[in-house]
């Protein structure tokens, strides 16, 4: 079972973060966006709260987020959940009333994260008292605060642990930065949202974007980079209201 919160009334919107992130960086646009769903953000399999396994396909991410549904919603997915939630839909198209994707295209990348695991594995949690003391260490690796700031968020200083399953993510590296290349396609609504400052979603994209998701609509996010809903959350969250209200019935 994976943990989540749950804000809200009306019909389910389904929220999965990405890589290194958890369900509560999503709270300011669940918040939001509760007066028209409720929107059940989940803590993906090792992060957060949730579960730990060895397991991170992505088959094993769509399992997880079908079995947090009672039944039909909407799917947002970011990145590494983007993805997740693309399977869920081509798999179990029956649980997925509409799709929104964030700044990711169903194909495999050639980037690792592998880096920002060597990062926080290399902080020596005994020796952290406050946050600032981890973002310190962190200095020395990562340049840019808003990287180490997000990375930050799922470190648990209490308890002198990093609440991710960094083991797993490194050893699973391939196959989170990869593709399944399932078969079928998935007939719903569907919204890409991309950043315009990102390359996660370039035109060279749309052709397989459109193939497996036929009803498909291209969105981009002016000036806002990969974590686009960080970046620029109030363009980000009118998109998905104009997206969710748009097929309601009248």
């Amino acid at each position: 079972m994976l943990n989540r919160t749950e804000i809200g009334d009306g019909p389910t919107l389904l929220i999965a973060h990405g890589l290194f992130g958890s369900g509560r960086n999503w709270g300011a646009i669940a918040k939001r966006l509760s007066d028209i769903r409720t929107v059940v953000a989940v803590d993906v399999r090792n992060h957060g709260e949730s579960p730990w396994s060895d397991d991170h396909s992505y088959s094993a991410l769509a399992e997880d987020l079908a079995g947090a549904l009672d039944g039909p919603a909407d799917v947002l997915g970011h990145s590494m959940g983007g993805k997740a939630a693309m399977l869920l839909a081509l798999r179990r198209p029956d649980l997925v009333r509409s799709l929104i994707v964030a700044d990711i295209a169903p194909r495999a990348y050639d980037h690792s994260q592998r880096d920002l695991i060597d990062a926080m594995r290399a902080v020596d949690l005994t020796a952290v008292e406050r946050r600032s003391d981890a973002d310190a260490q962190l200095r020395g690796r990562i340049d840019d605060p808003a990287v180490r700031a997000f990375l930050l968020q799922s470190l648990d200083v209490p308890e002198g642990r990093w609440r991710l399953n960094l083991d797993a993510l490194d050893a699973e590296m391939d196959a989170i930065t990869g593709w399944p290349e399932p078969e079928g396609s998935y007939d719903g609504p569907t919204l890409v949202l991309r950043g315009g400052a990102s390359d996660y979603v370039s035109e060279a994209d749309e052709a397989a974007i459109r193939r497996l998701f036929p009803r498909a609509r291209l969105e981009t996010v002016p000036g806002a980079g990969h974590w686009l809903h960080a970046e620029a959350p109030r363009p980000f969250e009118a998109a998905v209201r104009a997206h969710l209200t748009s097929r309601e019935a009248p």
